[in-house]
């Protein structure tokens, strides 16, 4: 089994990094390097596919697929995932086994952090070769008699062998079952995750609609040199959005407005975002200009038409945003993708020495250039590794206790940590004959 975890060790460096929760402390910042293949990547989909399982209710077929190939037993042997979190100052421990597409085990506890007893509000299990589901839910539900009688009708009519039991909890309004939805709360609203991928979803309407995020935005912008003077949202009709040549969509789209009353239906191409709503009953099309400062800021530029390190920093802006102003936890994978360093390592810096911010910022990265004990803690810096039977383990700096004046950059690039790839003799590499082969 292989453990990650935010709890900090005895240093009094970067003191302020330590945010103080009920009854633990937590850190607000973390890295986690290691060389391709190590399995970074996988600590991040792992917790993105268990976010999403939760949020959407429907297995993610990696669940039921991916197993260990190293292992050729592993088809049949038990896939467990289990977080700890903090929701309103309440320690929750929420716990998953899964077999061959099949929910054997669901757990969900106030946790008692080691300190006290932890309390099950809900433990249910089942069977690969038979059907022998069963849920257990705390006092409260079944002592409540309206409780009680959902509880039930869960088990018999609407749970399915592949469906999490925290999925149904979303809707109920029982004061009961509160702790329940508390728990789910913190997957959709406190937890989220950015792969290298990853677009950031609403940016329009954020910029329109909360003036500090927008000035926030253009602060960013301006002060990275990336030519960006101003941030525009640029309307107009849906028809002249669509053009003469694609009325139907133009018309489709409306209709679909008025016939929804959330008013709001957002479309990406490859590049750009356009957010249409109606406006006095007419469709709007919006969507984000950027003025720069050549001209006096007079030519404006779509997003598909900034460079690729622009577009990358314009989609983080919601994550730092609220990574500052929330306590909400971001896990980025590969932070520095088409980022310059330098950059990358201000932002980090930034977010490490500014005492105020709310939030927790984990990230991936292969950047030597972030190995830095000025923005780190020893105990902010992981490093995963595959052992010899090829699965990944993690590890923090603080086992190695280094000073912290330690040149930790270049200790890890000559590989005193691990979590760099080995290079085996590339320098015996003969490319010569495959020059005279051509």
């Amino acid at each position: 089994m292989t453990e990650f975890n935010m709890l900090p060790g005895r240093f009094n460096r970067l003191s302020h990094h330590i945010v103080k929760g009920n009854g633990v402390d937590l850190l607000k910042l973390n890295v986690l390097y290691g060389a391709n293949g190590a399995g970074k990547s996988n600590l991040v989909n792992a917790l993105s596919v268990l976010r999403d399982f939760l949020i959407d209710g429907e297995m993610p077929i990696a669940l039921i697929t991916e197993t260990f190939k190293f292992d050729k037993k592993s088809v049949s042997n038990d896939v467990y995932l289990g977080i700890e979190f903090i929701k309103d100052k309440i320690a929750y421990y929420y716990g998953l086994t899964i077999n061959q597409g099949i929910i054997i085990e669901e757990e969900l506890q106030i946790s008692g952090l080691g300190k006290a007893e932890d309390k099950q509000l809900f433990i249910r299990t089942d069977k690969v070769g038979e059907k022998n589901l069963e849920i257990i839910f705390s006092k409260e539900v079944q002592e409540d008699k309206e409780a009680a009688i959902f509880s039930s009708f869960l088990k018999n009519e609407m749970l399915d062998r592949n469906k999490p039991v925290l999925f149904y909890m979303k809707n109920r309004q029982n004061k009961v079952f509160e702790p329940f939805k508390s728990a789910l709360e913190w997957f959709e609203k406190n937890f989220e995750i950015i792969m290298p991928y990853s677009r950031a979803g609403g940016l329009v309407l954020q910029l329109e609609r909360n003036k500090t995020f927008f000035d926030f935005a253009i602060e960013i912008m301006q002060s990275f040199n990336t030519g960006i003077h101003n941030i525009h949202i640029d309307t107009m009709p849906i028809e002249d959005y669509f053009g003469e040549d694609n009325k139907q969509e133009a018309e489709r789209i409306t209709a679909d407005l008025r016939a929804k009353t959330s008013k709001m239906k957002l479309i990406r191409n490859h590049f750009e975002e356009v957010v249409f709503v109606l406006v006095d009953n007419k469709a709007m099309a919006k969507r984000i200009l950027f003025s720069h400062g050549e001209d006096n800021g007079q030519v404006k530029f779509q997003f598909s038409e900034e460079s690729d390190g622009t577009r990358r920093l314009i989609e983080y802006l919601p994550a730092l945003f609220n990574a500052v102003i929330k306590s909400k936890t971001y896990f980025i994978d590969e932070i520095e993708r088409s980022i310059h360093p330098l950059l990358i390592k201000e932002l980090i810096k930034k977010f490490s020495h500014d005492k105020e911010t709310m939030g927790q910022l984990i990230f991936s990265t292969h950047e030597s250039n972030l190995l830095d004990q000025d923005i780190f803690r020893a105990d902010e810096i992981w490093f995963a590794e595959k052992n010899k039977e090829g699965a990944t383990e993690l590890y923090a700096l603080s086992e190695f206790k280094e000073h912290h004046t330690i040149d930790i950059r270049k200790g890890y690039l000559n590989g005193r940590y691990g979590g760099i790839p080995f290079l085996g003799n590339l320098k015996d590499l003969n490319w010569e004959k495959y020059a005279k082969t051509d």
